[in-house]
């Protein structure tokens, strides 16, 4: 084992977990600090937009008040730009220090992988380090194609937990592993889990936000339909604007469905592959493809929870919510078979450097 990579790996290890928690904290700060983009300042204008709706008609927004000379300026001369709000400069500061903490990340993985002279994927210390920087990138493929940069609260939170539970709980000195996981088919295997469970809490995390979106839009139309009776009622209006603070502030409910369904449908195709090299890395190293070891059987499950899942948004009865809900059972079907089943249940599996 060298030393040198061992050390440079562990340090860059923190200097991930710091950045990761600095962008939790940005992140954080930039979803305090909005307003719930899509809560109306006046349920008058609510109501009316959507009896507009229903009409098949558009809603039109109009200001009171005449137009004076200083809201046109100066012929000729160019508005000045606005000030950037200062939600979004922690924002923005956000996605900078996620993308050096993924840097980081990804050193400390290479520089395991050079410590052991093998593919750092030997316990579940390096395993958790993985699916963190996949996550992560994962994420940020997210954020260029669709600009939900308020989800990555909910996606950099559990980030920094396994982080910080792998450096802490999980952590074990870089060395070789035991003779019976030297082969390519576990390599594969665990190379392709790692990052098919990775998206897959990807998608989880989606659909969870989806299905807490998707009540805040109920909520708010039975307090658009209420009218003024709902409106003059100051315990209603406060909770309202209370769930408002919380749920305004996340993607649309199209974009958050669009994000799990797309997410999941990259990644299942890898997890089945997954399943099925570990099979044949069962067979090499047991003797037998299948023994319906705990591991073998919480992964098999969590596939078939995934495949139900992809089924559901194929048919109209059971897209939205209901799929929302066997997505958000896969995402804690595969957190089951990352932690609890290596780490408390004995089995073939049990060589995650715990036991």
């Amino acid at each position: 084992m060298n030393e040198t990579w061992a050390h440079i790996s562990d340090l860059a290890f923190e200097a991930a977990l710091a950045g990761y928690v600095v962008a939790l904290v940005c992140y954080a700060i930039e979803f305090a600090s909005r307003r719930g983009g899509d809560v109306p300042a006046d349920q008058a204008a609510v109501a009316a937009s959507a009896a507009a709706t229903q009409r098949g008609g558009t809603s039109t927004l109009t200001r009171t008040g005449a137009v004076g000379a200083a809201d046109i300026g100066p012929i000729g001369a160019l508005p000045a730009p606005a000030p950037m709000p200062w939600g979004d400069r922690f924002g923005r500061a956000a996605v900078i220090v996620t993308v050096i903490g993924l840097v980081a990340n990804t050193v400390s993985i290479v520089a395991r992988g050079l410590a052991a002279s093998r593919l750092p994927l030997g316990n579940m210390y390096e395993f958790t380090s993985v699916i963190c920087a996949v996550a992560v990138l994962c994420w940020l493929v997210i954020l260029v194609k669709t600009g939900a940069r308020t989800m990555g609260l909910f996606v950099m939170l559990p980030v920094v937990i396994l982080m910080f539970v792998a450096g802490t709980v999980l952590y074990v000195p870089a060395a070789p592993v035991v003779p019976a996981l030297n082969s390519y088919w576990k390599w594969i295997h665990v190379t392709t889990i790692s990052i098919s469970s990775s998206v897959l809490m990807v998608s989880g995390a989606a659909s969870l936000l989806y299905l807490l979106r998707g009540r805040y839009d109920r909520q708010q139309a039975a307090l658009v339909s209420g009218g003024a009776a709902t409106a003059s009622n100051p315990i209603v209006q406060a909770g309202g604007a209370s769930k408002a603070s919380m749920s305004g502030r996340l993607p649309s409910a199209a974009t958050l469905d669009r994000i799990a369904y797309r997410t999941a449908i990259v990644a299942f195709p890898v997890y089945t592959f997954a399943v099925i090299a570990g099979a044949m890395w069962a067979e090499v190293a047991w003797g037998r493809y299948w023994g319906w070891d705990p591991k073998e059987t919480c992964a098999f499950i969590t596939w078939v929870i995934y495949a139900s899942y992809l089924h559901a948004r194929s048919t109209a009865g059971w897209r939205g919510r209901r799929a929302a809900w066997i997505s958000v059972v896969g995402f804690v079907s595969i957190l089951f078979n990352l932690f609890f089943v290596n780490m408390v249940v004995s089995g073939l599996h049990s060589y995650a450097g715990l036991n």
